[in-house]
């Protein structure tokens, strides 16, 4: 089976620093993927540079939607076989179907995965970095796409 690859473009936002704006709305993306596909019964790896982005992550999860929580945790914690939705920055221990990839490169396990998310920021040095992640997954053989992302309406 054929990886598939989708990478959400992140809207273009005015801010003193557009990097931090692009983590902030990567993150929040990542939830938004994560619990739609734990809501489909599939389990997720999210993917992160280090241990801080990594608690960056599941502090967001915890926080994230209070009607609809999502069973999550850091590698090495919570029930042996992992959450639904697990969360580090090192290579999965056990297989999962869907990676979300919050780094700057396409980790070299991305093959084992049937559904990959990525984003493209705004920012010009992160745009090109997706760039490259894109043409990294169409030489792997991954089905590539790209689609903006839909933002959530907000009730007030």
């Amino acid at each position: 089976m054929q990886t598939q690859v989708m990478f959400y473009l992140l809207n273009d936002e005015i801010s003193k620093d557009m990097s931090e704006q692009d983590t902030r709305s990567a993150l929040y993306h990542a939830c938004l993927q994560a619990s739609y596909f734990y809501r489909q019964n599939q389990r997720v790896y999210i993917y992160t540079q280090n241990k801080e982005h990594a608690e960056q992550v599941d502090e967001m999860l915890w926080a994230f939607d209070s009607d609809s929580f999502v069973p999550h945790n850091l590698v090495g914690e919570g029930p042996k076989s992992g959450a639904m939705v697990e969360i580090g920055y090192q290579a999965p221990q056990s297989r999962r179907p869907v990676l979300i990839n919050l780094t700057s490169t396409v980790p070299n396990f991305a093959n084992q995965f049937q559904f990959i998310v990525d984003f493209v920021p705004s920012d010009e040095t992160l745009k090109q970095q997706a760039r490259e992640r894109f043409k990294a997954c169409r030489q792997w053989g991954f089905n590539v796409d790209n689609q903006p992302v839909i933002e959530p309406i907000v009730k007030t």
